[in-house]
């Protein structure tokens, strides 16, 4: 395969994330079982460890998925010697130029979605060193540069999460921002209660910030869940579907 221009793919279905992403991740942590044959893709893609949500894609629909993704140039079949299964890799720093660590961190974001630097940097290190949480930050700002990375706040900032950029316009997966505060000291003091002349406590307006991200991100996991509940559907769908052709029903 050779090299084209980089950089210009940007939606991924959800299926071809989570196929993409155990390539990259099995060729990082077991390179003695990469390539990979659909079978064990299929089984690296349902994983209870490191995946978010859990699902159980069939044999077939993983099939699917890296045929459509060798149509984009991001996976090829390769033949090993004295194989007789066909076996996939990935083809990612051909189509993007990221470095060791962004893959790493990419891989990982298709794999889990939004994470905090803090827990993303201990996952991505898994497959690829990243020494700091300031080299981190670099390569993230790398790919934010890029377009694959988007952040409800600034990279420094307690409690920003990042995510990769990959998503289908009607999955509505942009990160709302992160309700505004001041410094650390500001914060507190926005926060801290005020005693009245009656004796009652009353807190003043930095906790309705507090109060909203709260809510904001309470919402966040409301919509993850219901994104989980409509992919198990989706699942059971599928399995009905087959069994109703192997039924000959319908």
């Amino acid at each position: 395969m050779t090299d084209g221009e980089k950089n210009t793919i940007r939606q991924l279905t959800r299926l071809q994330r989570r196929v993409l992403g155990t390539l990259v991740e099995k060729a990082f942590t077991t390179p003695d079982q990469y390539p990979m044959t659909v079978k064990g893709l299929m089984t690296g893609c349902n994983q209870k460890s490191n995946r978010d949500p859990v699902t159980e894609y069939s044999e077939n629909e993983v099939s699917d998925a890296l045929e459509q993704l060798r149509e984009l140039g991001l996976v090829a079949e390769v033949f090993t010697d004295g194989g007789r299964t066909t076996r996939f890799r990935h083809y990612m720093r051909l189509k993007f130029d990221f470095s060791d660590a962004q893959l790493g961190i990419v891989c990982e974001l298709l794999l889990r979605g939004r994470q905090q630097p803090g827990e993303l940097r201990t996952r991505a290190s898994r497959m690829v060193r990243i020494e700091s949480l300031e080299t981190l930050r670099t390569e993230l700002q790398g790919l934010l540069s890029k377009g694959f990375l988007q952040a409800n706040g600034a990279l420094e900032r307690r409690g920003v999460e990042v995510d990769h950029t990959f998503y289908l316009p009607k999955e509505n997966m942009q990160l709302g921002p992160l309700a505004a505060a001041g410094d650390a000291e500001s914060e507190d003091a926005d926060r801290a209660p005020v005693r009245s002349a009656g004796g009652s406590v009353a807190v003043s307006g930095g906790a309705d910030a507090g109060l909203v991200q709260e809510l904001q991100q309470q919402l966040q996991r409301m919509q993850r869940q219901s994104e989980q509940l409509q992919e198990a559907l989706d699942a059971v769908r599928r399995r009905l579907d087959r069994l109703e052709r192997e039924l000959g029903i319908g």
